[in-house]
């Protein structure tokens, strides 16, 4: 079974990511890549039901490689990330508040100093059908220099150069959406300047190592 590693883990977040609120239902997608060919979830699978077998397998045009289920409707974005980036892991969630803010804003502004994981203020992407080349140009555009995206009117994209430091991401972009929202109701919050996110993901690039 090809890329059978690979497919034990996407079953493995795609549990998690319910548990965690990133999506609803059977919204959202995630990939993996190794080499020239992508495992990808399925279209339509409850996530409850997945297993290893049910995970697809994909080249890097989005062609699939093997008989199995139809894989997701944003091929064409996991594809368009992969090209454009040295990413080795792709999540695309639908999580409330960042779906919320999609509708009202066009940056996530620096409204706490985490943003830095993701690069710093994550743009918002210009609205297009989901499953499109369309979507898929929008959003690795919004992308440019930053490991994460909001999809106007749909979702969230991240990635990393693992499945891990992918999901992370987006765990920490919906908590700053969330943190943001929840502050405007209360006023205009402060944002921090963009020399302290810089020097924010210094700090983050060694933040866990142990002095050996």
């Amino acid at each position: 079974m090809l890329l059978y590693d690979e497919r034990v883990q996407l079953v493995e977040f795609c549990r998690r990511m319910q548990a965690d609120e990133l999506t609803v239902g059977t919204s959202g997608n995630l990939s993996m890549r190794r080499g020239a060919h992508i495992a990808i979830t399925p279209s339509g699978v409850p996530y409850s039901d997945l297993t290893p077998e049910s995970i697809c397998v994909i080249d890097l045009a989005g062609n699939p490689v093997e008989d199995g289920l139809e894989p997701s409707t944003e091929v064409p974005m996991h594809t368009q990330v992969y090209a454009h980036t040295d990413a080795a892991a792709v999540v695309h969630t639908h999580p409330i508040y960042a779906c919320t803010l999609s509708t009202l804003i066009d940056e996530l502004p620096p409204v706490h100093y985490m943003i830095a994981l993701l690069g710093g203020p994550v743009r918002v992407a210009p609205y297009a059908t989901f499953g499109t080349v369309e979507l898929a140009e929008n959003s690795v555009r919004a992308m440019a220099g930053r490991f994460g995206v909001i999809l106007a009117n749909h979702g969230v994209t991240t990635y990393g150069d693992g499945l891990a430091k992918a999901y992370t991401r987006s765990i920490y972009l919906e908590w700053v959406c969330r943190m943001y929202y929840q502050a405007r109701l209360l006023g205009e919050p402060n944002l921090l300047p963009a020399d302290e996110i810089e020097r924010v993901a210094v700090k983050l690039e060694r933040y866990g190592q142990q002095a050996e």
